[in-house]
């Protein structure tokens, strides 16, 4: 018998009242466990969620600098590959306001941009490109927005900047793209079907709340996180050309999972 709604959410408050001081703690001496307490967390917020990831491909070694370029269906995505390794994400600036969350992203040393602002790109890029520099990991969603889990959206290459940034400014060589897809294949064993991909979906003006409650209510969900080959930029490539290699991997990976038996689209 599954837990209640309501106990499944105090399970999660109570995990977060638990490791929210120690992270701050982690995060001001500079702890190792810094890294590793976002990952421990995600992992029991999914196990409560009923979320089961399958990996294919091989993502980098912890500690190597790299920007993932995955597509973004659901605010499912940060906790999927948060919990796979340690990792920070580039989110708009609204979700640092959020309650909760926006703190929770803070401990994760997400990196905030607001599009409201000609110049926040170029910021962002220099703090996206210091932290690759020093050998960080950045998950970049490179559509700008949620998608509706069936198609992708063109990738914006702007931020993909910030690996161009780190190369000039940083003495680093190389820098290491890594395209990421993300399907969500399966809830209680059976393929999403295109009318089902609403309830996980979490895109336009849906409200956040009413979607975790029916995440929580909906059973166990299946996800598929497919890492792609790495895209070695140096200082004589494009990062437009970088970037639509990046889309091409993640669209060819999606249709993969899809010919294996993913959503019905």
């Amino acid at each position: 018998m599954r837990p209640s709604l309501a106990l499944r959410l105090a399970a999660v408050l109570a995990i977060v009242a638990a490791l929210l001081p120690l992270q701050a703690v982690a995060l001001r001496r500079g702890w190792r466990s810094a890294e590793r307490i976002p990952v421990r967390f995600h992992r029991l917020l999914l196990r409560l969620l009923g979320v089961s990831v399958t990996e294919t491909g091989r993502p980098p070694a912890p500690g190597t600098a790299v920007l993932f370029l995955s597509n973004h269906v659901s605010w499912l995505d940060i906790p999927v590959l948060a919990a796979l390794l340690p990792l920070s994400f580039i989110a708009k600036s609204e979700v640092a306001g959020w309650p909760l969350v926006g703190l929770l992203a803070r401990l994760q040393r997400c990196v905030f941009v607001d599009r409201s602002r000609k110049v926040a790109t170029s910021e962002v890029n220099a703090i996206v490109a210091r932290r690759l520099g020093s050998g960080d990991a950045i998950v970049l969603f490179p559509e700008g927005t949620t998608g509706d889990g069936i198609r992708l959206l063109p990738f914006r290459s702007s931020l993909v900047g910030a690996a161009r940034t780190a190369l000039l400014t940083h003495a680093v060589e190389t820098i290491r793209l890594q395209p990421v897809a993300l399907s969500y294949r399966r809830r209680h064993g059976l393929p999403i079907t295109r009318r089902e991909m609403p309830q996980v979906a979490w895109y336009g003006d849906m409200d956040l709340a009413p979607h975790l409650a029916a995440i929580v209510r909906g059973g166990p969900l299946d996800v598929t996180v497919a890492w792609g080959e790495p895209i070695l930029l140096d200082a004589a490539t494009d990062r437009k050309h970088a970037t639509a290699a990046a889309e091409a991997a993640v669209r060819e990976a999606l249709a993969g999972i899809r010919a294996q038996g993913g959503p019905v689209l």
